[in-house]
Formats: structure tokens, sequence, C-alpha cells
């Protein structure tokens, strides 16, 4: 089984949403992360800027960012 840490990347820094995410869905109000023993949490405003498969680590940004 493959869980993944989510991280959010806002003004040169990045934050720590949480750990051992187990699903992952993009709404149309930013992304939704939850594992099995948390409640889902939703990040607003936020979009997938890239997976690492290797690190396991999925990477958001703001939506709103002009940065690609």
């Amino acid at each position: 089984m493959c869980q993944m840490n989510v991280v959010l990347k806002n003004n040169g820094g990045q934050e720590n949403i949480m750990e051992n995410v187990t699903h992952l869905e993009v709404t149309g109000e930013g992304v939704r992360v939850s594992t099995f023993f948390e409640d889902p949490k939703l990040v607003k405003s936020a979009r997938v800027k890239s997976i690492d498969f290797l690190g396991g680590t999925v990477t958001l940004d703001n939506k709103a960012s002009d940065h690609d």
C-alpha cells in the first residue's frame, strides 16, 4: 500500500498538510485529503503541483499563483 505526505508550497516555504494520506480528491473548492483514522481535510484554493512517487510526496500550491 502506498501512502503519501501532502505539503503546500506558499511564499517560498512549505507547510505539511497531512501525512499517510490514503485518498486525494480534486474538487471545485480545492483539494480534499484523508487518511484511515483522521477526518478529511480540504485545502481551499489549492491545486496539485507535483507528485513524487519515489519520495512519497504530493506538493500542492495556490490556484491563484501565477508561476508554474
